[in-house]
């Protein structure tokens, strides 16, 4: 719940709110709406500026990892993204790609555009450098690109976003290894578990162990039942073991940025940059207004 707030706060800070709420303090013409709407703007502002800083320290902060030597935990990868076998298609223009969010809107009789549907994918995806590879888990992220298709047809507003395959994409997110030598093994439990499901089956187990049919399995039985679980055990582990490491990119588990986006690291921090600037700015700029609000109640 809290990353898909996050999530909607950022669309939210940069969607034009501050102009919505100008476009009904001119509207309210009194001073009360006025001071409503700069205070509203005033926290937008404050917030949105937190925001920006906080995701412009992330990816300045965070030095560029290589698949193969990532440190588990929260990292920043570079790479050429790629599916899994085939593309998928994308929803509205059935183009190849990586991941797709659309929406198709519609003109009310009143000029304004009601959403109809919307959605957007989250299938996994590859990222290739040249050390490895890595899943990426788009479930959560925040996703700027700038590949953006627009057309009206029929009354009808459609937009698409996609990361393409081949697009060169930057994650940073929590970085985790599972499998292969990375697997933990608990071999007293998985021993344990062993011996368990061959109890269910006693006949099978008194026809291996069961060496003077008796019908019943004594010490020296059970031992070599329980040594024959072991070697099993041990066999399973080099197995699993000898299985290749698995890579995943996904949601950080304590809040922190989880973006995925085919802009570069400078773009990205360029763009968070100006965006810090302007919020501050419109939160200064309310300020005045507010002050100059107050004032003039004051003086009449």
């Amino acid at each position: 719940m809290l990353v898909s707030w996050r999530r909607e706060y950022a669309h939210l800070v940069t969607s034009g709110a501050q102009l919505l709420l100008l476009f009904i303090g001119v509207h309210l013409r009194s001073r009360n709406g006025w001071l409503v709407c700069l205070s509203i703007m005033a926290a937008i502002s404050i917030l949105a500026w937190l925001s920006a800083l906080n995701r412009l320290r992330a990816i300045r902060d965070t030095p560029t990892s290589k698949i193969a030597s990532a440190a588990q935990g929260y990292v920043e990868l570079i790479g050429r993204g790629q599916p899994f076998g085939e593309p998928m298609l994308s929803k509205l223009t059935a183009l190849p790609c990586l991941w797709y969010r659309y929406t198709v809107k519609r003109q009310t009789s009143n000029n304004k555009w009601e959403t109809l549907d919307s959605g957007e994918s989250d299938d996994s995806f590859m990222l290739h450098d040249d050390t490895g590879i890595c899943v990426v888990d788009p479930e959560q992220a925040e996703i700027l690109t700038q590949h953006c298709d627009k057309w009206q047809k029929d009354g009808y507003h459609y937009t698409e976003w996609k990361l393409i395959p081949q697009d060169r994409i930057y994650v940073i997110g929590q970085f985790r290894t599972q499998g292969g030598s990375s697997m933990e093994f608990d071999t007293r439990a998985e021993l344990n578990t062993l011996l368990t499901e061959w109890k269910k089956d006693m006949p099978t187990l008194l026809k291996r162990f069961d060496l003077d049919n008796s019908g019943t399995l004594d010490m020296q039985e059970w031992m070599l039942a329980r040594s024959a679980a072991q070697r099993e055990v041990t066999k399973m582990m080099r197995e699993a073991q000898a299985q290749p490491d698995i890579h995943i990119i996904g949601q950080p588990r304590d809040g922190k940025l989880f973006l995925i986006s085919n802009f570069t690291p400078e773009k990205l921090s360029r763009r968070f940059l100006l965006w810090s600037w302007a919020h501050l700015a419109i939160f200064f700029a309310t300020l005045v207004g507010i002050g100059w609000l107050l004032q003039s109640v004051n003086s009449s």
